[in-house]
């Protein structure tokens, strides 16, 4: 399964590297290919691509602010998560949302 997620939080600074830190760690686990995009205080790094987008499985919004241009995900199977819920429990998020269908 391919996932693209953004992590963003009011700050930018720690929890949206702690989340997207969380996510890839986790990834392999459930053997998920992933690619995360921060939105934090140094901008916008690692930046999805249309391509990586569209060729994506599920994409995660994981944040408790608006994402920078939300249009780009119009269309993709999005799942909306706060930040703590993948920082409390990331095996959750991808035991419950990152399975294959």
């Amino acid at each position: 399964m391919k996932i693209v997620a953004v992590t963003a939080c009011p700050t930018g600074i720690a929890h949206t590297y702690m989340a997207a830190d969380a996510l890839v760690k986790a990834a392999p686990k459930y053997k998920v290919q992933i690619k995360v995009e921060t939105q934090g205080a140094m901008g916008i790094e690692n930046l999805l691509s249309p391509q990586d987008i569209a060729l994506a499985d599920k994409v995660l919004l994981v944040s408790d602010i608006d994402v920078d241009q939300p249009a780009r995900f119009e269309g993709a199977n999005v799942v909306r998560l706060s930040i703590e819920e993948v920082l409390v429990n990331v095996d959750k998020v991808f035991l419950v949302h990152c399975r294959d269908a």
